[in-house]
C-alpha cells in the first residue's frame, strides 16, 4: 500500500486510501504519519464511517467485496477466510488456516481454524463454507461472484474443518479469487434459509460486528461481536455506517469532523484530504479503469475504429479534466512493481494516425459514430465529456453521451447494450480477473473481443506455475491487447480510505477491502 501524511515534513506522490493523518510515508505495514499511537491498541469507542454505496440487502453473496461497494460492511458482519498483502499478493490466513493445492490448482484443500462459531453460537464449519460457495455458484442467487464460484466443479466436506474442491480447470492462484470476492464471507446457512427479509433484519455471520439496526438511506449501526474468534479484537464497541456517493461530500464531512473514517475513490479529493492534514491509504492495484469498446457491433466491430479512438485520446488531458491532474494514468497493464511489468504502452496518442483511420472508415461509408453510456457519477460524467470534447477536434467521428442510473449497470452488462462505457480490471495477481475480463469464453468480457492468440496467452498465464513462462504469457497478453484495443485503460483506480488522526489500525486487502476489526481510536 502507499501511505501519505502531512504531520511530517515528507512529501511523496502516492495514491491514497483510508486513514486520517497529514504528510506522507510509504511502507507495507499499517499506515504511518501523524501522531504515532502510544502503547497498545485501546478498546472501546464508536467509529463513524462513510461508505460509497448502500447495499441492496445484506446477503453476502450479492454484496461486493471492493472498496467502491460494500467491502467494509461485509468484513464487519462476516469476517474473512483469507486476506492478502495488497502489494505482493501474498496470502494471509484468518478464519482459514490454509488453502493448498498439490496438483497445480486442479484441486484445493481448505482447512478452517477449529472452534469457529457464528454470532448465534452455531458452528462455522466446512459444511457452512460449502453451502455458501454452492449458493454463490447458483445463477438463481444473483451473486456478484458467480463467475469466480463457477470455476469450482465440485466440493466435498472431508471433516468439520476441511473442504476439498475440484476445479473446472487448474487455477494455481485461485486463492486470489476467493479473498477478493464475496466467497471470502460465510453466513449461517440456517439464517440464510429463513429468507431475504428475515436475514436482512438479523444477518448471522462470524465477523467482528453484528447488526444492531439498519435504517435504509440513513445509518447502519453495528455492535461488537463478543464471539469473534480473534480476541481481543475488535477494539471498537460500535460502528455507525453512513452512505455518501459524492467524494467531495465525504471528504468535506471528514474535514468538518463529521466522520472518523471515509472510504474514497477520487484522486482529486484524496489530495484535498492530504492537503487538509489527513492521512490516506491506497491499495496500488494493477490494471485500472478502462473504456470498454463493444466489438460485437458497429462501429467498434472494426478494429480500426478502436485503434482510431485510442490514438486520438490524450490520457493526461483526461486526468486533468477528471482529477485536476492528481490521478495516475494507466499506460501499461501492470505497474512497475509487478513481476509482469512491461514498459510498452497499451495505447499511444497519435493524432495523425487517428485522423487517417477516421477518414479511411468514412470513405468506406462507415464513419465512427457511437454513444458513451456514462453512469450517474461526477467522475463518469466528466470522463465522458472529456472524451467527447477531445474527439470533437477530429473529422468523421461523432460522440453522444447517454447518462444512465447506476441501477441500470447490471442490465447493460447482461445485454451488452452499449458502444462505450467505463469498466475496470483491478488486480494484484492477474488471475483470475484478467482472464475473466478479456478471454473470449468469459461472460465478463465486456468488449466481446475473442482472439485465439490472446485467449491462449490468458490460458497459459492462468495455468502456468513457472514464473518465467508465466511472465512470457502475460507479455503476449499485453502485446495482443495493444494491437486489438479491446479497451482503453485511462487511469489507475484509487481504492482508498481517509481517517481521523486519532484512528489507527487501518489495514486493507484485495481490492481496497478495509478490515474493521483492526481499527482503534486513540483516547
Amino acid at each position: 500500500m502507499i501511505r501519505n501524511s502531512r504531520f511530517r515534513v515528507l512529501v511523496t506522490a502516492c495514491a491514497a486510501a483510508l486513514v486520517l493523518g497529514a504528510c506522507s510515508g510509504t511502507g507495507t505495514g499499517p499506515p504511518t504519519g501523524g501522531p504515532e499511537p502510544t502503547g497498545d491498541p485501546v478498546a472501546g469507542g464508536t467509529a463513524r464511517v462513510l461508505q460509497i454505496t448502500e447495499p441492496r440487502n445484506l446477503d453476502p453473496a450479492t454484496m461486493g467485496n471492493s472498496w467502491a461497494v460494500n467491502a467494509f460492511l461485509g468484513n464487519a458482519l462476516y469476517g474473512t477466510l483469507m486476506t492478502d498483502d495488497p502489494r505482493t499478493g501474498a496470502v494471509r490466513y484468518k478464519m482459514a488456516e490454509s488453502f493448498t493445492t498439490d496438483d497445480g490448482g486442479a484441486t484445493f484443500e481448505l482447512r478452517l481454524r477449529p472452534g469457529l462459531a457464528f454470532s448465534d453460537g452455531s458452528p462455522l464449519d466446512a459444511a457452512a463454507v460449502k453451502f455458501n460457495w454452492d449458493r454463490t455458484k447458483d445463477p438463481a442467487t444473483g451473486s456478484t461472484s458467480v463467475n469466480e464460484a463457477s470455476m469450482i466443479a465440485s466440493s466435498e466436506t472431508v471433516d468439520a474443518t476441511t473442504l476439498k474442491i475440484t476445479m473446472v480447470s487448474p487455477i494455481p492462484s485461485y486463492a486470489q479469487a476467493v479473498l477478493s470476492t464475496t466467497m471470502n464471507w460465510i453466513a449461517s446457512p440456517a439464517s440464510l434459509r429463513k429468507g431475504a427479509k428475515t436475514f436482512d433484519a438479523a444477518p448471522v455471520g462470524a465477523g467482528p460486528f453484528t447488526l444492531e439496526k439498519w435504517t435504509r438511506q440513513n445509518t447502519i449501526d453495528l455492535v461488537r461481536n463478543p464471539r469473534y474468534w480473534d480476541a481481543p479484537k475488535p477494539y471498537l464497541d460500535r460502528i455507525t455506517l453512513r452512505t455518501s456517493a459524492d467524494s467531495v461530500q465525504r471528504v468535506n464531512s471528514m474535514i468538518s469532523g463529521g466522520a472518523d473514517v471515509a472510504i474514497d475513490t477520487n484522486w482529486r479529493t484524496l489530495a484535498k484530504a492530504r492537503d487538509a492534514g489527513f492521512l490516506t491509504d491506497t491499495v496500488p492495484l494493477n490494471g485500472g479503469q478502462y473504456l470498454a469498446l463493444n466489438a460485437r457491433r458497429a462501429p467498434f466491430r472494426d478494429v480500426r475504429a478502436r485503434r482510431a479512438v485510442a490514438a486520438a485520446l490524450d490520457l493526461r488531458a483526461l486526468d486533468i479534466a477528471v482529477y485536476n491532474g492528481r490521478g495516475k494514468t494507466a499506460r501499461t497493464l501492470f505497474t512497475e512493481s509487478s513481476p509482469f511489468y512491461s514498459a510498452e504502452p497499451l495505447t499511444k496518442t497519435d493524432k495523425e494516425t487517428a485522423q487517417r483511420l477516421f477518414d479511411e472508415l468514412a470513405a468506406e461509408g462507415e464513419p465512427v459514430s457511437f454513444t458513451f453510456k456514462a453512469f450517474a457519477s461526477p467522475e463518469a460524467k466528466t470522463t465522458a465529456e472529456s472524451v467527447q470534447a477531445q474527439l470533437s477536434a477530429f473529422r468523421n467521428v461523432d460522440v453522444e453521451i447517454d447518462t444512465v442510473d447506476s441501477s441500470e449497470i447490471a442490465a447493460l452488462y447482461t445485454r451488452n447494450d452499449f458502444d462505450m462505457l467505463i469498466s475496470s480490471a483491478l488486480f494484484v495477481d492477474p488471475e483470475p480477473r484478467l482472464w475473466s475480463v478479456f478471454h473470449g469464453d468469459s461472460r465478463l468480457n465486456r468488449s466481446g473481443v475473442d482472439d485465439e492468440r490472446l485467449n491462449a496467452a490468458l490460458d497459459a498465464g492462468r495455468t502456468e506455475t513457472d514464473p518465467e513462462k508465466r511472465a512470457a504469457a502475460y507479455g503476449t497478453v499485453q502485446r495482443r491487447m495493444a494491437d486489438l484495443v479491446p479497451a482503453i485503460f485511462v487511469g489507475r483506480s484509487a481504492p482508498s480510505a481517509v481517517a481521523a488522526p486519532n484512528v489507527h489500525g487501518v489495514q486493507q486487502y484485495g481490492q481496497g477491502s478495509l478490515l474493521p476489526e483492526e481499527l482503534w481510536i486513540q483516547k
